[in-house]
C-alpha cells in the first residue's frame, strides 16, 4: 500500500479483462481532438498544429526512460471539455452506482507511472517513518505514527489534476529506496550492502521498499518497507472498488497495513480512507473521505481519524481530524485537525500544549532511488510500462494506447496459456495469510530471528 488512494481505479469482478484499464480502442473511432495523434491540454492549439514534444535522450540517441520517470511533475490534463466526445462516450456507458470495471477508459487520463510506484510515495518522507522508533514513550510513538501517516498522502500528487496510474499487471514488481538525512552525504561505495530483504543492494541506513501485484481476482497490491538499523518494518495489502457517482467517482479501499517495531514488539495496524475523483466533467481533483483507525494492541493506544469531504456549499477541501486515546480512557490525550495536503495542528489535552503536527511547505518529498530501466527485470514496473510512459510524455495517445494494449494482451495470452496447461500462478515475494491477507516472505523480523538463532 502506499497509503495513497488512486484517483480512479479498477475493482474486482468475474470478467477476464477487469484486471486492466479496459480496451482504449474508443479513441480511434470517436470524432474530435481525442481521435488525433496528440493529446491536447487546456488552451493548447489544435493537434494538427501542435509542435512535436521532444523526449529526453541518452548520449546514444535512445529514449532516456529513467529521465521520463524522474520528472518532478506530470503534464497537465487540462479541461475535460477538450475531450468532449470521449467524455460523452464514457457517460453513455455508466449509471449511478455502477461498478466501473467494464468502463472503457481513455489513455489521456493516465498518469505516467504504475499504481505500485504510487504506493511507494507513502514513504516520501522516510525520516518521519523511522522517527517512530526514536520516540521515548508509547504516546509519543503513536503520535509519530499519526504524523507519518497523515503527512504521507500529499506526496503522491504529481499534478493538480486528478489522473489515474497504470493498473499493475499480475506479477509486476516495483523496488526503490531512500536516503535519510543521516546517510545522504555518505559515499555509497563505503557502505555495507544488506544482501537480503526487499532491495538487497541497499545499505542498513537506507529505507527500502518493494511492491508486487499478487492477485488478479481481486486485483491486490502487496508491499513492504524496512529500515534495517532502525529495526522497523511496514507491510500492507490493498485493493479498490470503484463506483460512478454522477459527477464523481468513488473509490473504496480494502486492506490493512502494519508498522512493526522490532525492539519494543509493538505493532500499529491501520486502515485507509476512501477516495473521490470530483468534477470529472471539467478539471478533475481528488479528495479523501471516511474513517480510519490506527491501533496498537500491545500498548492499548488507538487513533480515530476522520477524512472530511467538502460540503456541497461552502466549507474547505481536504479537512482531517484525529483523536488519540490510551486504553479504555474516554477522553483523548491528543487531538489534531487541519488539511492533510497543507497543514495539521495538534494539541496535548492535559497540558494544553499546541504544536504543528506537520506542515507540507516545510516537507519536501525525498527522491526515491530506482534501478535504471535498462537493468530492471522484464516484470519490473518501469520497464513494463516504459513505452506507454514515453508515448504519454510525447502526447501521442495513439502510440500510448497501442503500447498499453500490447502489455495487456500479453498478460491475457499468458493467462489463457496457464489455464490450458492447468498451471497455477505463483507469487514471487509475498504469500497469502488466511483468506484475505498477504505478507512479505522475508521480512526483517524473520531475518533477524534466524540470524539471532544462528548466533546462539
Amino acid at each position: 500500500m502506499s497509503l495513497l488512494v488512486p484517483d480512479t481505479s479498477y475493482s474486482s469482478s468475474e470478467g477476464e479483462d477487469d484486471f486492466y484499464d479496459a480496451d482504449d480502442g474508443v479513441e480511434h473511432t470517436l470524432p474530435g481532438p481525442s481521435a488525433s495523434r496528440n493529446c491536447p491540454a487546456e488552451g493548447a492549439p489544435e493537434p494538427d498544429s501542435a509542435p512535436p514534444v521532444d523526449l529526453p535522450r541518452t548520449r546514444d540517441g535512445e529514449i532516456d526512460y529513467d529521465a521520463l520517470y524522474e520528472e518532478e511533475s506530470d503534464s497537465e490534463l487540462g479541461s475535460m471539455e477538450n475531450h468532449g466526445s470521449v467524455v460523452t462516450h464514457l457517460l453513455s456507458q455508466v449509471k449511478i452506482g455502477m461498478d466501473l470495471t467494464k468502463v472503457v477508459l481513455p489513455t489521456f487520463i493516465l498518469e505516467r507511472r504504475s499504481l505500485l510506484e504510487m504506493y511507494a510515495d507513502s514513504f516520501a518522507h522516510p525520516d518521519q517513518f523511522v522517527k517512530i522508533v526514536d520516540q521515548p514513550t508509547p504516546r509519543d510513538r503513536m503520535i509519530q505514527v499519526v504524523r507519518w501517516y497523515l503527512s504521507s498522502y500529499h506526496a503522491g500528487r504529481k499534478s493538480q489534476v486528478a489522473k489515474k496510474p497504470y493498473n499493475p499487471i499480475l506479477g509486476e514488481v516495483f523496488r526503490c529506496y531512500w536516503d535519510l538525512d543521516a546517510n545522504e552525504s555518505q559515499p555509497q561505495d563505503k557502505l555495507q550492502e544488506v544482501g537480503d530483504g526487499p532491495v538487497p543492494w541497499c545499505t542498513p541506513e537506507q529505507l527500502s521498499f518493494v511492491a508486487e501485484q499478487v492477485s488478479h481476482h481481486p486485483p491486490i497490491s502487496a508491499f513492504y518497507a524496512e529500515h534495517v538499523n532502525k529495526r522497523i518494518q511496514f507491510e500492507a495489502w490493498v485493493w479498490t472498488k470503484s463506483k460512478f457517482l454522477g459527477l464523481s467517482i468513488g473509490v473504496h479501499n480494502i486492506g490493512k497495513g502494519t508498522v512493526t517495531l522490532l525492539d519494543t514488539g509493538e505493532e500499529y495496524t491501520l486502515t485507509f480512507p476512501n477516495g473521490y475523483g470530483r468534477s470529472i466533467l471539467t478539471v478533475p481533483w481528488i479528495e479523501l473521505g471516511g474513517s480510519v483507525c490506527i491501533e496498537c494492541v500491545q500498548t492499548g493506544h488507538k487513533a480515530n481519524v476522520e477524512f472530511l469531504t467538502k460540503p456541497f456549499y461552502g466549507g474547505k477541501k481536504h479537512r482531517v481530524t484525529c483523536e488519540v486515546f490510551a486504553g479504555t480512557e474516554k477522553k483523548p490525550y491528543y487531538t489534531a485537525q487541519g488539511e492533510w495536503n497543507t497543514r495539521v495542528d495538534g494539541r496535548w489535552t492535559e497540558s494544553g500544549r499546541a504544536e504543528v503536527l506537520f506542515e507540507v511547505s516545510n516537507m519536501k518529498p525525498r527522491r526515491k532511488r530506482v534501478a535504471p530501466v535498462s537493468r530492471q527485470q522484464p516484470h519490473e514496473a518501469r520497464r513494463v510500462w516504459r513505452h506507454v510512459t514515453a508515448a504519454l510524455r510525447a502526447q501521442d495517445c495513439e502510440q500510448a494506447t497501442l503500447a498499453k494494449s500490447r502489455v495487456e494482451q500479453a498478460q491475457r495470452d499468458q493467462a489463457k496459456q496457464r489455464a490450458a496447461n492447468g498451471d497455477k500462478w505463483n507469487t514471487q515475494l509475498f504469500s497469502p495469510v488466511g483468506e484475505d491477507a498477504w505478507e512479505f516472505n522475508a521480512p526483517l523480523r524473520k531475518r533477524r530471528e534466524r540470524r539471532d538463532d544462528s548466533e546462539r
